[in-house]
């Protein structure tokens, strides 16, 4: 997958990297946790510069985002669970997003963008919800400058070093596996029996 990437980025640059974060930001997995730092060692060498693979990350992550937002306002949960199921969103993650966002209201927006596999399913939601369009995306845009910059810079720093670029990946992979099952083993303990079978409980819409 590294090297698929890699290969991705390397022949088309900042383009690359806008539509493979887009991709993985509108419920299409994408390794987006990957495409960063490959986007950082691709402007390390040469192809591009580090601020413009940062600019295409956050354009992309941005896109990306208001497509899923857009989406689920508009057809709700009937696509995603119905046609969504063939790109990758299935119940278990649109039910995790919805426990976070009914937790943290609309500042589920801007943590989730920080936290592996949220970030791809925290539009949909937040579509739900429906959160205003204008405060998602502000919270949206603050959320995805951290996360590109710094995976960007990780891969930036490291060179030309294809190696150690993976030796990161690996550890931020490892890093997304951990909080992924803790937030699945918190779902599973607060409420999955009286969920089970039932549509998902729509959240104040002027949660804050």
């Amino acid at each position: 997958m590294t090297a698929t990437l890699s290969s991705a980025i390397e022949h088309y640059g900042v383009a690359a990297v806008f539509i493979l974060m887009l991709l993985g930001s509108c419920g299409i997995p994408a390794a987006s946790e990957a495409v960063m730092p490959l986007g950082g060692l691709a402007a390390a060498s040469g192809r591009s510069s580090l601020p413009a693979m940062i600019v295409a990350g956050v354009a992309g992550t941005l896109v990306g985002s208001a497509i899923a937002y857009g989406l689920a306002r508009i057809f709700g949960e009937p696509l995603l669970l119905g046609p969504g199921r063939y790109v990758g969103i299935s119940l278990s993650h649109v039910r995790l997003a919805r426990r976070w966002f009914d937790r943290f209201g609309s500042w589920a927006v801007l943590l989730g963008r920080d936290i592996p596999v949220l970030r791809t399913y925290i539009s949909f939601p937040a579509g739900l919800a429906p959160l205003p369009f204008g405060r998602f995306c502000l919270l949206t845009f603050a959320g995805s400058v951290p996360w590109c910059v710094g995976l960007a810079y990780l891969g930036y720093a490291a060179g030309t070093d294809l190696h150690t670029v993976s030796s990161v990946l690996t550890v931020v992979g490892i890093v997304a596996v951990l909080i992924v099952a803790v937030l699945l083993v918190r779902w599973w303990f607060s409420g999955r029996t009286g969920a089970k079978g039932a549509a998902l409980p729509g959240p104040d819409p002027g949660a804050v």
